[in-house]
């Protein structure tokens, strides 16, 4: 496969290095993809915090906060007990290795869902949002609250990363997805970043459709060999799909 890189330098050198000796289930090509996304949005002039809703050790987290410019910071929240409480020192030890400053970055222990809509910018005191990845319990109740958490903290011109979508794992967990579009017609879809296997499953990419036209151009040029030209239809709008083996199934057209 073509290697696959952010851009953006810290990134890609722990994409390169660390990023697959950091237990987790995302994926490089993902993790490339999305921070490609955050390094735009610097050069943009797009300014805000990331945050992370679904940690675990860290390993797409530290991508996200390794493109963090000048006085932005992220933000890890899970409840950090699973599958012990050794799991929050683990996080702690690999952002060290990655070389991520303990100032750049804070955590949160605790259930999102004793959260208020505004929690991320009231209780947890985030800046406006810019990017924010939402990897957290998959259910239909958890993540139809945590999208309402992001939504109140998005930057208008940010980004909402949905990882596990089209997981055969979580078959319905779309609808929770569906729900919150149809709540909220001004966001869309603007990108659907394909699994490489079935633990490194699909994301969402949502933003707000005024916006979409500063990220689905791009992405489609920058990642043109990723890029699977028939498209998705996602609530009647095409939506751009990268996928590390854009083919279309053989049927026969030459025969």
């Amino acid at each position: 496969m073509i290697e696959i890189v952010s851009g953006h330098a810290a990134i890609d050198r722990y994409l390169a290095g660390g990023y697959s000796r950091v237990r987790g289930m995302s994926s490089r090509f993902a993790a490339a993809i999305c921070g490609h996304v955050i390094r735009r949005q610097t050069e943009l002039g797009i300014t805000g915090d990331v945050a992370e809703i679904g940690t675990f050790e860290g390993r797409f987290f530290i991508a996200m906060a390794l493109g963090l410019a000048e006085g932005e910071r992220a933000l890890g929240i899970d409840l950090f007990s699973w599958p012990n409480a050794g799991v929050h020192d683990r996080l702690l030890g690999h952002c060290a290795s990655a070389g991520l400053a303990r100032e750049r970055f804070t955590t949160w222990k605790g259930d999102t869902r004793s959260l208020p809509p505004d929690g991320l910018r009231g209780q947890l005191a985030l800046d406006p949002v810019r990017f924010i990845h939402i990897d957290g319990e998959h259910s239909h109740e958890c993540l139809s609250h945590d999208l309402e958490l992001a939504h109140q903290a998005l930057h208008p011109s940010g980004v909402i990363a949905l990882d596990d979508m089209l997981h055969p794992g979580y078959p319905t967990l779309i609808v929770a997805v569906l729900d919150y579009l149809k709540r909220h017609p001004e966001m869309v879809v603007v990108c659907i970043i394909d699994r490489e296997d079935i633990s490194a499953a699909a994301k969402f990419l949502l933003c707000r459709a005024e916006v979409a036209g500063l990220y689905e151009q791009d992405l489609m040029s920058s990642f043109a060999p990723f890029h699977y030209i028939v498209g998705g239809d996602v609530m009647d709008r095409l939506t751009l799909i990268l996928t590390p083996e854009p083919k279309m199934a053989d049927i026969g057209w030459n025969d």
